[in-house]
């Protein structure tokens, strides 16, 4: 893995081709620091290089092994994986691991041993006798809002899910989906998507920082962009924060500004 772009002057030096340990990408992904109130929401997805964020509705087949280690480690620096009840259903999500790699840094870090996955959902239309939500390592956490029907918030407690109400109505608000969660103790917030959760999250200018790997893949067809849904009146710009390459897949990561 080459680093096209530096994280910081001090690690501009590092140009080898080589294999990146975890300890190094943890580096380089690693969060700011926060206020004792702060938090901060990056998102990670990945795109092709004609701007799709899945084939055949689904992101595997765009990843690559690199892609796949650093979604990995993002996960291990997370205190919560933000993600969107439809890809929990299409992508089949487990819940977070424990990873002997990242442990010492986690407990440094004052966090627990695996990352909460957060699912935000309206309906609640979920299968809460999967994994995620009968034998997570920490306890899933629901995102709804207050209107959710109240048989489907019974059945993801009995599950073992811990609903949170980040809504006035059906809906979730975004913005106050990140503050509850911070409320909790989950500060530092990762979101894996999809399309339109994130750009629900970009549409109410909470999202601090983008990790995209663009692929080196063309697919045409009709695929949904890393983020859709209602547009922004002025468009956010971000900083460029580090680029990193490996067999042709660019790691890029941007910053608010």
């Amino acid at each position: 893995m080459r680093r096209l772009f530096p994280v910081t002057d001090q690690t501009s030096a590092d140009q080898t081709d080589r294999e990146w340990s975890l300890d190094e990408l943890a580096e380089a992904y690693e969060y700011p620091a926060l206020a004792p109130d702060g938090h901060w929401l990056r998102a990670n997805m990945v795109s092709t290089l004609d701007g799709a964020a899945q084939h055949d509705g689904r992101s595997q087949p765009i990843s690559g092994e690199t892609d796949m280690r650093i979604f990995g480690t993002l996960r291990a620096l997370a205190d919560v994986v933000v993600v969107g009840a439809e890809t929990v259903r299409q992508e089949g999500y487990r819940p977070a691991r424990a990873r002997e790699a990242f442990a010492a840094r986690r407990t440094a870090a004052g966090q627990g041993p695996a990352a909460v996955i957060a699912v935000v959902s309206a309906s609640l239309d979920l299968d809460f006798s999967l994994p995620l939500f009968t034998s997570p390592l920490v306890p899933t956490v629901v995102l709804t809002g207050a209107a959710a029907p109240a048989d489907r918030v019974a059945e993801a407690a009995k599950a073992g899910a811990q609903v949170v109400v980040a809504g006035d109505g059906a809906g979730v608000d975004p913005a106050r989906a990140v503050r509850e969660l911070a409320d909790r103790g989950l500060r530092r917030q990762l979101t894996e998507g999809g399309p339109r959760l994130l750009g629900q999250f970009v549409a109410a200018d909470a999202l601090d920082e983008l990790c995209l790997t663009i692929s080196p893949v063309l697919t045409a067809g009709d695929a949904q962009r890393i983020a859709g849904g209602p547009s922004v009146t002025v468009p956010h710009r971000l900083a460029p924060a580090c680029l990193l390459e490996e067999a042709g897949f660019l790691f890029t990561r941007y910053r608010r500004i």
